[in-house]
């Protein structure tokens, strides 16, 4: 087997499956959604053993450290090695506890209505991310 000394930081977020695609790791990573010791990165950007990244995923901040480096996606038992999650339980509950404190109760649709189209999807993203409408 071959030991690693960097990776792409959108490959490594796309290998320990933090995100479903790689066109979506580095779109974050466009967006400004990666940051390493205060700086944002670029796709391109490699990380190293020990490395700890903040990453911006559906208005959640997470912070990941770099335990193993690997460049394939693998599967889920392994790929969970590979990563350790410091991200504070007030931070994963931050969602649920806006949405909960805003709604009453959980997403309502009305029937019929049918089901969210572009326009709709990108709104009820914005409102998730907490992004001012225009």
């Amino acid at each position: 087997m071959i030991t690693l000394e960097k990776v792409r930081v959108d490959k490594w977020l796309w290998a320990v499956r933090f995100f479903k695609s790689r066109s979506q790791a580095t779109d974050a990573c466009r967006e400004g959604n990666v940051i390493i010791g205060k700086i944002s990165v670029k796709p391109s950007h490699c990380v190293v053993e020990g490395d700890r990244l903040s990453v911006k995923k559906n208005g959640i901040y997470y912070e990941l450290e770099v335990v193993k480096l690997i460049d394939r996606r693998v599967g889920a038992p392994i790929a969970q090695t590979c990563v350790t999650d410091h991200t504070s339980e007030d931070e994963l509950r931050k969602f649920e506890s806006w949405y909960m404190a805003r709604s009453g109760k959980g997403e309502f649709r009305e029937k019929g209505i049918g089901r969210p189209t572009k326009r709709d999807r990108r709104e009820i993203d914005r409102l998730k991310d907490g992004e001012d409408q225009r």
